[in-house]
């Protein structure tokens, strides 16, 4: 190449980069977002089970059960959440989501492990959950020998056994755990990028200020927007179901009727977030962009891949505030543990409370876009 050429291109590069320097969207999805995603997902993620969410029904109430309690506790593998006093309250527990382990002493422990007999005590695990069930089991089965060696060293003949019983995917099928929080992201990947590009593309096309010169107000025109895809996504949302019992042999344990009315302020969400970007992008790639920006930390920090008990607090905090989390949890309570209306109606509350707030912010973002 002779220095014409070396000059043609350096003056096309230094255009190109007055065009980057110019653009700060192209600036924050070159350099600013990767790093914050670095930090934030390399703060949050941690594959060592930790924390899990624990309930206790101690029927023995003696100090040999509160020392073997204490031990579960000192380990940080388990952290106790509460108490109950009935078996049916410590399945409801499992069932609903509010414990991943409950661990049940019964009233013949101390009185067993004093005669010389083994004291055993039953690990119930939610299975829902494939790296925290094996963790659960693995640890529990730990506490309990280490309890045993104790008293052994003492002299005294108490040992105990732990009997870990794996509930709702007892087998740990990884399709049982996976393919539930699968559903709900395929499907919030596509009702956020169909939604963010349905505005984007009038942009493109020119039609979108044909639209404001129409009688349509801009409520009547985002909600005509919105349907379709509305629409689209629950379609779609029940062929991947019917995929998951049919191709997969994953059996839905509670009614799909609730998952799916559950289901509805979620992806109604999800569409008011791609509406909110599809008034900042200019163009479908730039919307593409920042969907796959919104998809990523909700996948990493929901509890699709990661425990969320694992998390520290603040990034813990965050991914409550994130509508995946919660979905994910309906969908893997409905499917796995049976849950209804009785376990899942926080999630629909909560859920519908950010459908309520992400579609109030889309369509203010809207209004001033139109303006």
């Amino acid at each position: 190449m002779n220095s014409g050429g070396f000059r043609r291109l350096r003056a096309i590069a230094s255009k190109e980069r007055l065009h980057i320097v110019r653009d700060p969207s192209t600036l924050f999805f070159a350099v600013f977002l990767p790093v914050l995603e670095l930090f934030m997902l390399g703060y949050a993620i941690d594959t060592n089970v930790r924390h899990v969410r624990t309930i206790v029904f101690d029927e023995a109430r003696t100090q040999e059960s509160r020392s073997l309690l204490l031990r579960f506790t000192n380990s940080e593998d388990f952290r106790i959440v509460g108490e109950v006093f009935t078996d049916r309250d410590l399945a409801r527990a499992l069932v609903s989501g509010r414990a991943r382990v409950g661990i049940k002493i019964p009233e013949a422990y101390s009185r067993r492990v004093q005669s010389g007999r083994t004291g055993q005590v039953l690990i119930l695990v939610d299975g829902s959950e494939s790296s925290v069930a094996a963790e659960a089991v693995n640890v529990g089965g730990a506490i309990a020998l280490s309890e045993s060696l104790d008293r052994l060293l003492e002299g005294r003949r108490m040992p105990v056994e732990a009997r870990p019983r794996v509930l709702f995917n007892p087998d740990t099928r990884s399709a049982n755990f996976f393919i539930p929080g699968l559903m709900v992201v395929l499907c919030q990947m596509m009702a956020t990028m169909l939604s963010a590009n349905a505005v984007v593309r009038e942009k493109e096309r020119g039609t979108l200020e044909q639209l404001f010169m129409t009688p349509v107000r801009a409520g009547e025109l985002i909600l005509g927007k919105m349907l379709p895809y509305l629409g689209l996504v629950l379609a779609e949302f029940c062929m991947i179901g019917l995929l998951m019992v049919v191709g997969f042999g994953v059996p839905i344990h509670g009614n799909f009727f609730t998952l799916l009315i559950v289901a509805l302020p979620f992806y109604l969400s999800m569409i008011g977030l791609g509406l909110a970007i599809s008034t900042r992008a200019q163009t479908r790639d730039a919307s593409m962009q920042m969907t796959i920006a919104t998809i990523l930390p909700s996948m990493f920090l929901s509890g699709y891949v990661f425990p969320l008990d694992s998390m520290p607090r603040p990034f813990w905090l965050l991914a409550q505030a994130i509508p995946t989390t919660w979905m994910i949890d309906v969908a893997r309570g409905v499917v796995l543990r049976g849950a209804g209306w009785a376990d899942l109606w926080l999630h629909a509350v909560v859920l519908s409370a950010q459908a309520v707030v992400l579609l109030a912010i889309s369509a203010v973002l809207f209004r001033k876009r139109l303006t």
